[in-house]
């Protein structure tokens, strides 16, 4: 008999009850709303990850919370974020986290209105049908939520204006907000992609240990909403399951080296830059997906055709669906194109891993680099500073 994870079904009240404050507002002959009486209170950016019903992946989130106190009483403000992180904390699916959010501050603060706005993310689903990830592939689905009660129930209510006045800073408009009904199509991958493992039976006995980890915390594995999810976090884990991928690079390694090796002349050597390369892996250490960009320079002979970027974007999808740690990962690339275009190359690898806001460190937006150089970009800071500096910034989601 499993024991549930009390944090799993904490009670909001709890945190509510003790973090209520009188605080009168404006004077009774004075004209407006404020304080107690009817300001608008907003706290911004509160960075959280929750995990999806659907595939059991991490997703994180940026939530803004508003309230209008009302009965001369307001909330503490770091309690917003703590019975936020009650919800996250559960199986969720966005406008769901949102709505309980809101319902449960209603209740425990009993203002005029709640509003709730949800910035969310996740990561795709990676595709073994390809050695070629899509140029204009996206790393992530992002959808932006709401939800309201009182005051704010109405979506076209005066309050709502005031709420995306304070939030235009941040770039969120009020038009695009999700509905119900765009967000079941565009939310999670694993419900409309087409990529799964070909010609390979899913291992019922790894489906139902899934199946057992969500009684463990507490859910139904036969409910409508988790009743596929087991099978699908099982095939996102067999997706990384590799021996196809082997014969597809091998297929693509003679032509590729052909055309690295083709030649008309040889006078000297230019640097060639392959750069934002996108890439998906799991991490070997904690089973969470991992994702970023790579940028892959070599010096070239004059002359000499540079390897084609299908062929060096294949060598890093090939390397990227193992499960990997990133070191290792840039390591295998670098070796790789040397051993096709000479001993003279560097590889940068830039990354987001979900596991540093998942387990408990909660590090929301760092990055992590590695860098491999070879040959003379190991010893030469002259050879490799042209290419670091040719490596863009980070580009918005």
């Amino acid at each position: 008999m499993w024991d549930v994870d009390p944090s799993y079904i904490q009670s909001v009240k709890e945190i509510v009850e003790d973090a209520l404050f009188p605080e009168e507002g404006l004077d009774k002959d004075e004209v407006g709303h404020a304080g107690g009486v009817g300001g608008l209170v907003i706290v911004r950016d509160l960075d959280f990850y929750s995990y999806c019903e659907s595939c059991m992946l991490p997703f994180y989130f940026k939530c803004h919370v508003g309230y209008v106190p009302s009965g001369q009483r307001v909330l503490g403000l770091s309690k917003l974020s703590r019975v936020t992180n009650v919800f996250a904390k559960r199986l969720q699916e966005p406008q769901r986290l949102a709505n309980e959010v809101c319902s449960a501050l209603h209740e425990g603060i009993q203002p005029t209105g709640v509003a709730i706005v949800l910035e969310c993310k996740h990561i795709h689903s990676p595709d073994t049908e390809s050695n070629l990830i899509d140029p204009n592939h996206k790393e992530v689905v992002g959808v932006l939520v709401s939800s309201g009660s009182g005051a704010f129930e109405n979506k076209d209510a005066d309050m709502w204006d005031d709420f995306f006045g304070l939030l235009k800073f941040r770039g969120i408009e009020k038009d695009r907000i999700h509905d119900k009904v765009k967000l079941d199509q565009c939310w999670c991958p694993s419900l409309y992609s087409s990529v799964a493992p070909k010609n390979e039976d899913i291992n019922p006995n790894m489906v139902a240990a899934v199946a057992s980890i969500l009684k463990s915390l507490g859910e139904d594995p036969t409910k409508k909403e988790l009743k596929g999810t087991p099978g699908r976090y099982t095939k996102w884990l067999m997706n990384f399951k590799c021996s196809s991928i082997d014969t597809m690079l091998n297929g693509s390694l003679q032509s590729g080296i052909q055309d690295a090796l083709h030649t008309d002349e040889k006078v000297g050597f230019e640097l060639h830059s392959e750069l934002n390369l996108p890439f998906l892996s799991q991490c070997e250490h904690h089973l969470l997906p991992f994702h970023g960009v790579v940028h892959i320079g070599y010096f070239v002979s004059k002359g000499f055709h540079p390897i084609g970027k299908t062929f060096v974007q294949s060598i890093v999808h090939f390397y990227g669906f193992k499960l990997q740690v990133q070191e290792r990962l840039t390591k295998q690339i670098a070796e790789t194109i040397s051993s096709l275009v000479g001993k003279n190359v560097i590889v940068v690898v830039e990354a987001s891993h979900t596991c540093m806001i998942s387990r408990g460190i909660e590090k929301f937006g760092s990055n992590t680099a590695t860098i491999a150089a070879l040959g003379c970009f190991s010893t030469d800071l002259a050879a490799r500073a042209p290419f670091l500096e040719s490596i863009p910034g980070p580009k918005p989601l």
